[in-house]
């Protein structure tokens, strides 16, 4: 190549499909990228395997510093490293220096999340859902039964939601209607996987776009539709330090331990 390129080490959650649906709504790059994989590959890498191989091509250890973990996607645009990336990270994270090289090779970090099963729901089905929590590699660490009060209600509920006042009472209600059973729960990705298996807060869009999806199966309306789940890791850990003060009883796990949960 006649030419000097740049080869970025890009880094956050979901980052090889973010970084994809960026690279296709790019007006210069729609065309010649379009929805092939093959022509993406020039550009970035698509698999996490990927990720690393290119990684230890074009970067040494040193090169990769970083604070928290978390899913990396690697963008090869060419056979030159970007030498001030490590300086610019380091200096930034200066006070917590970890290899991205250790997080690429341990894979999918064991993370909690809770899931709370609303009133009705629980009395209803709980044996079917510990046996589907089961069948996807969930580890059950906490759990109890609440009668919820309104402003813990309150927190579980969606600013969108907060903005109805009508929308807002009903799910109060609800909510504080009967006890309902929370589910600390443990696994590898364990946020994502359990809301993606939870589905559309709205029982009727899950049932349009896969009837196997819980809240098609347990939801009845938008409002009781069978299941709480947290929606990002802050906000599971949040949930936890609630619902579960007294602590956990799974293994002894290093992020729970530096969310002194």
């Amino acid at each position: 190549m006649s030419k000097p390129v740049l080869v970025c080490a890009l880094r956050r959650i979901n980052a090889i499909r973010v970084l994809a649906d960026a690279l296709e709504r790019l007006p210069p790059c729609r065309e010649k990228l379009g929805k092939s994989n093959s022509a993406l590959q020039r550009v970035m890498a698509l698999t996490p395997e990927m990720t690393f191989r290119q990684a230890v091509l074009f970067f040494t250890e040193k090169d990769f510093v970083t604070g928290e973990p978390c899913f990396y996607c690697l963008t090869c645009i060419s056979l030159t490293k970007c030498i001030c990336f490590s300086y610019i990270v380091g200096e930034m994270w200066r006070c917590h220096v970890e290899s991205l090289f250790t997080y690429l090779q341990a894979g999918a970090q064991v993370l909690c999340t809770v899931l709370l099963i609303k009133p009705g729901a629980w009395t209803r089905s709980l044996a079917r859902i510990l046996r589907k929590l089961d069948l996807e590699k969930f580890s059950v660490v906490g759990m109890k039964h609440t009668n919820l009060e309104r402003d813990i209600a309150l927190g579980l509920l969606s600013s969108e939601m907060m903005q109805d006042p009508a929308v807002l009472e009903a799910h109060c209600t609800y909510l504080t209607s009967g006890s309902a059973l929370v589910l600390c729960l443990q696994r590898s990705n364990a946020v994502k996987k359990l809301l993606d298996l939870l589905g559309p807060e709205d029982p009727k869009l899950a049932q349009a776009l896969d009837p196997f999806l819980w809240r098609a199966q347990y939801g009845i309306n938008a409002v009781q539709n069978g299941f709480y789940g947290s929606k990002s890791y802050q906000i599971a850990v949040r949930d936890m330090k609630l619902f579960f003060p007294e602590g956990l009883c799974c293994a002894d796990c290093q992020t729970l331990e530096e969310e002194e949960v």
